[in-house]
């Protein structure tokens, strides 16, 4: 039923779905620039077949959304102490249960300076593969894109990062952090 509600509503708002949708791992979703990211990358999943988990920040679930959001996957995160909620989700992760945790990197949907390095150290923790999704609103398409594995070359880890969503705008272009981590200048400060 949710599959069927998904494709109708992207042929109706005139947006393209492309890839597959993967069933277990870490879900890069960028570039994040609107509140319309979460709804758009829920109905392409929808529309695979899956319903990711996807972390929050915690104060979304006030309200109303409070009810709404888990329903929808939403995980509560306390973005000043994100380890406790990080922790669980790597057990989680490990049990050999499918597992697909949806990430903005970006953390915001302002521009910003650097990516979140949440998904790379989760996929790294729990050896679980990394796909990258996306959303560009200038050419209306949503999906998914290569699936790669982190490793302990984080600069070589974001280069293949980089080149992916290097075209990929959002839906407002002048919000999109460039992909980078703070990880990869200790990287380059070390080496």
């Amino acid at each position: 039923m949710r599959s069927r509600l998904a494709s109708l509503v992207l042929r109706l708002t005139g947006w393209t779905a492309v890839g597959d949708v993967p069933r277990t791992g870490i879900l890069v979703g960028a570039p994040h620039t609107s509140n319309w990211d979460f709804v758009m990358m829920l109905l392409v999943m929808w529309r695979g077949g899956v319903t990711p988990r996807v972390l929050i920040k915690k104060e979304l679930f006030r309200g109303p959304l409070g009810w709404l959001l888990p329903r929808l996957g939403g995980i509560p995160i306390d973005r000043d102490h994100p380890g406790d909620v990080v922790r669980g989700l790597v057990r989680e992760a490990r049990s050999g249960e499918p597992f697909l945790l949806v990430l903005a990197a970006e953390g915001t949907r302002t521009k910003g300076g650097y990516w979140k390095s949440g998904f790379w150290r989760i996929g790294r923790a729990a050896s679980l593969p990394i796909a990258l999704a996306f959303i560009d609103g200038p050419s209306r398409t949503a999906g998914f894109g290569p699936t790669m594995r982190a490793t302990a070359d984080v600069v070589a880890d974001m280069d293949k990062v980089r080149a992916f969503y290097r075209d990929k705008r959002g839906i407002h272009p002048e919000r999109r952090t460039e992909p980078r981590l703070r990880e990869e200048e200790q990287a380059r400060a070390r080496g």
